[in-house]
């Protein structure tokens, strides 16, 4: 509780989260990987589509056998997302510029497989 109360504690917060999301699709669209994201705070998500959808149903026609090796393949890089294609991951305060370069980098990998 007393990380949390300190000044600029969820504007850092928020920072890292905005970095991670922007790192994604930055390496996403460097691939030609349709890619958005989206981030409040620590949690994000993210959508293999060109723009975030606006309804479930849109969200239902991701590409899943895609969606599925990228979440596997960044798995294997020691990185952990939401196993499912809707669900939000979280950045919390112990995640570093470094664990934020190495994810983007493992996702580099990633969509250019894609």
């Amino acid at each position: 509780l007393r990380e949390i109360s300190k000044p600029g504690f969820y504007d850092a917060l928020a920072g890292q989260t905005q970095k991670l999301v922007a790192g994604l699709t930055g390496a996403a669209q460097a691939a030609g990987v349709p890619f958005c994201g989206d981030s409040e705070g620590g949690m994000f998500g993210f959508f293999l589509f060109p723009e975030l959808p606006q309804n479930y149903s849109k969200v239902m026609t991701t590409d899943a056998k895609r969606f599925n090796a990228l979440f596997h393949g960044m798995l294997d890089r020691g990185v952990y997302f939401a196993p499912a294609l809707y669900e939000a991951g979280f950045v919390s305060a112990a995640h570093t510029d470094a664990d934020i370069a190495q994810t983007v980098a493992a996702a580099a990998e990633i969509f250019a497989a894609l």
